[in-house]
């Protein structure tokens, strides 16, 4: 019994730390500016680890962050931080959000959520966040 509290605890921790790890490795990440014939543009550098997670299905925990004034349940922005320190209403850069695209409609909730799906790199597209989630679920 006791080395059964040993190993759920143990899988508990990892699943927690791989959580935390994901928005680390999303944070690093660097600029380049490039000239366009609207201005100067920002294009993202990824860091090598962050390249390695391109394709792979991740797991990212934070908060839904409406936007254009609307919840859209198949289309949603997750922020790492809350809602006033997101990258658009507070102090969290552009790495700290991203793009998630959901397989089945969910309702807005204030609370953390976790999503799961798979981690696309978005360095061309100024339209987009530069982190896309895709094909993804919202987990328990």
């Amino acid at each position: 019994m006791k080395y059964l509290v040993l190993i759920i605890g143990m899988l508990s921790f990892s699943a927690y730390g791989q959580q935390e790890n994901v928005w680390k490795y999303l944070s690093k990440v660097s600029y380049e500016v490039e000239e366009d014939e609207f201005g100067e543009l920002f294009v993202p550098v990824f860091g090598e680890k962050t390249l390695e997670l391109e394709g792979r299905e991740i797991t990212a925990d934070g908060y839904i962050i409406p936007f254009e004034g609307m919840f859209k349940p198949k289309h949603i922005i997750l922020s790492a931080l809350p809602l006033a320190e997101c990258f658009f209403c507070g102090t969290g850069g552009p790495e700290t959000v991203m793009e998630v695209m959901l397989n089945e409609p969910i309702k807005y909730t204030s609370k953390k959520v976790s999503v799961v799906g798979e981690l696309v790199l978005n360095a061309n597209d100024p339209e987009k966040l530069m982190y896309i989630l895709e094909n993804a679920r919202i987990i328990d």
